[in-house]
């Protein structure tokens, strides 16, 4: 009767499984992770051929194939062949994962909300970083697979208990990844609380526009709108005044490659190994979707334009790979093999009053949005 009863439960499940299915959205198994939840591989083509790979262990874009000049599509995303190598997160890397909840540093892990503090965990000497020992990049999501008129997409919820890392109140995460027929990756950020709490999510997504592995990005030919910049210590913490980026290296209000200044004599280069360093975004309206970047691949001509509601980008430029790291196929991944840009609000928020604020209270909902785009090359 037992089995009985389990075989018309699983013959009930089949047409669940198979409406996720489609020409644009497939789904496989994809191991466990460590805890025994089962980890899935979510696969979505746009009309034009574009594909992403999403797991639900950490939310994580796992692949991203995109076009190059002559209609090539190649993989521009790094990251690992098996769930494993993401588990361990291997060298700190945090490839494709989703961020939380606090993306970024906080100040020796000290946080205070109405008027109480909290130790968050020291993951990043003498600071905690990207939501702390466990983050959100280690943590198995919730995941809905769904068409929709812009493209195929991917809802992924997870709540986080109050006292999660030490972080107060019971937070409600939703971030909704589309592959829009336009030809972008589009990820929809909502969180709710029941107790007054800071978020500050992003993806972070190592790119080569030349291909994942193949060689350094050093002239990859970027542009970011941004007149000032947060300046940091030698613990990548923010000084709290912003600085201007005009006749510095920082200076990418028009086109420059990545190689072109990095190796200047710089104080800040040389505290973050390179480009590192949070980017304040020009806005004409704050909290609009907005044009933020924008990087050409010298070699593939892929473009990558970046729109985002936040109020920053981090550009990170694979400053810490070091070749330890063997990715998709045995690629080796070197020192400035890959960059990022991190949409977010600012590193430290909580503890520099004169920032944009990332606390959020019952009540209020938590919404960014930001679009990875690939134009025509």
């Amino acid at each position: 009767m037992a089995a009985l009863l389990g075989l018309t439960a699983f013959l009930a499940l089949l047409p669940t499984v198979a409406s996720a299915a489609s020409d644009s959205i497939a789904v496989k198994p994809w191991g466990a992770a460590s805890d025994g939840k089962a980890i899935s591989l979510y696969i979505l083509t746009n009309s034009h051929g574009l594909k992403v790979k999403i797991t639900n262990f950490g939310g994580t874009v796992t692949s991203l194939l995109v076009p190059d000049k002559k209609g090539r599509l190649g993989d521009i995303a790094l990251g690992y062949d098996s769930p494993v190598s993401y588990e361990k997160n291997v060298g700190g890397t945090y490839f494709g994962a989703l961020i939380g909840r606090y993306a970024n540093r906080i100040a020796k892990g000290h946080l205070v909300v109405d008027g109480k503090a909290y130790q968050l965990y020291i993951n990043n000497k003498p600071n905690s970083l990207h939501g702390g020992k466990v983050g959100f990049n280690e943590r198995v999501w919730t995941a809905t697979p769904a068409e929709t008129p812009d493209g195929p997409s991917l809802s992924l919820t997870y709540l986080s208990p109050d006292g999660e890392e030490n972080y107060p109140g019971n937070l409600n995460v939703t971030v909704v990844y589309t592959l829009l027929n336009t030809n972008g990756l589009k990820i929809d950020y909502t969180a709710t609380t029941d107790a007054d709490t800071v978020v500050n999510l992003t993806n972070h997504t190592y790119f080569n526009l030349d291909g994942a592995g193949n060689g350094t990005i050093l002239g990859h030919r970027v542009t970011i709108n941004a007149d000032r910049y947060t300046p940091v210590d030698s613990t990548s913490i923010p000084l709290g005044p912003l600085a201007k980026v005009a006749g510095t290296p920082f200076d990418f209000r028009t086109p420059h490659t990545i190689g072109q200044r990095i190796g200047d004599k710089n104080e800040q280069l040389e505290l973050g190994k390179g480009y590192d360093h949070n980017f304040v975004l020009n806005r004409a309206k704050a909290g609009d979707l907005e044009l933020a970047a924008r990087v050409v691949g010298p070699i593939s001509g892929r473009i990558l334009e970046v729109y985002t509601t936040q109020p920053g980008v981090q550009l990170y430029t694979g400053n810490f790979l070091n070749g330890t790291e063997i990715g998709k196929g045995g690629a080796v991944y070197k020192r400035r093999y890959a960059f990022c840009l991190e949409t977010q609000h600012f590193p430290d928020s909580p503890n520099e009053p004169s920032y944009p604020t990332t606390l959020l209270t019952p009540g209020q909902t938590y919404h960014e949005v930001t679009i990875y785009k690939f134009p025509t090359p």
